[in-house]
């Protein structure tokens, strides 16, 4: 079983802190995305990443860059999210070949892989209850993620032309999993740090988004304010990352993914209170598992 060396309150908090901070960045994407395209929400996103972990990069105490114990730590943490920027990559890729209802159901099982891989690589146990928890904050997740295909719409231009959608939807998944894993294993080495990981989370986001969205985004132009609505929940998506990056050096991988990952619960909210859309039997019945497993999913090991 996973040791309780760190304090619950550690790991917790962060995470919890990451997951409503995903859920309304996600909820402000969703109302303005028809009026900021995917490419330049990624361009922000890296803009907001330099400015939330460079900000606590330079005002927490870290390990030299320059160590020279502490550069295998270093390159591990720019890999790892260096696959979790070409996990959006393909996601967005996925987005714009296939069909939305089963790209979006498929992303949001990525907790469950990372718990594979926890056991696998890293060698985390949970207690029954725990994975019990875990399970169903996974299957509220992807109830959550699930929308029926709109029946009015029966347009076949629409229609994807390939499977190629597919493979990029897995490849995505198994990025974001490896990714998450990498990071919780990085902590392992000499030199590790969160502070200094903040910094490679930046390196690797523009290395990756920064890229993607330079080369989709080249001609669009944000009308005057919108910047505001890009930069805002992009803001919250890198305030997330940084509550994900304390939280995975303190708690189980095993478990802060599956509660980060549990953001779909908070859009929900958001959705109904400002977005003021109805919310279904299925919704409520899926935000129910996800409490719930949070709850189990959380209890000291």
């Amino acid at each position: 079983m996973i040791p309780a060396s760190s304090p619950l309150w550690l790991w917790f908090t962060p995470a919890v802190s990451a997951l409503f901070l995903y859920g309304v960045g996600q909820g402000l994407i969703k109302k303005w995305i028809s009026e900021v395209p995917p490419a330049l929400f990624c361009l922000y996103f890296v803009f907001a990443k330099a400015i939330v972990n460079l900000s606590y990069f330079f005002t927490q105490t870290h390990p030299p860059l320059t160590a020279r114990d502490g550069l295998p730590f270093l390159a591990l943490g720019v890999l790892a999210y260096i696959g979790d920027g070409l996990g959006w990559v393909f996601y967005f890729q996925s987005i714009l070949m296939g069909p939305i209802t089963i790209v979006g159901t498929l992303s949001a099982a990525y907790p469950a892989l990372t718990v594979v891989f926890g056991r696998a690589f890293l060698g985390e146990t949970l207690l029954i209850q725990q994975y019990i928890g875990v399970i169903s904050v996974v299957v509220g997740c992807l109830g959550l993620a699930y929308s029926p295909p709109d029946r009015s719409q029966n347009d076949p231009e629409a229609a994807p032309r390939n499977s190629q959608w597919i493979g990029f939807s897995l490849i995505a998944l198994i990025l974001w999993a490896g990714s998450q894993t990498l990071v919780k294993y990085s902590y392992s080495f000499p030199q590790a740090s969160e502070v200094n990981l903040a910094l490679c989370n930046t390196v690797g986001g523009a290395l990756t988004l920064g890229v993607y969205g330079v080369l989709k985004g080249h001609g669009y132009r944000l009308a005057p304010g919108n910047w505001i609505r890009s930069l805002l929940p992009m803001g919250m998506m890198a305030g997330g990352d940084l509550g994900v990056i304390i939280a995975n050096r303190f708690g189980p991988i095993s478990i802060v993914t599956p509660i980060t990952g549990a953001y779909p619960a908070v859009t929900l909210g958001f959705a109904a209170l400002v977005l003021k859309e109805a919310v279904t039997k299925l919704q409520w019945l899926c935000l129910f598992f996800i409490l719930i497993g949070m709850y189990l999913a959380s209890a000291p090991a």
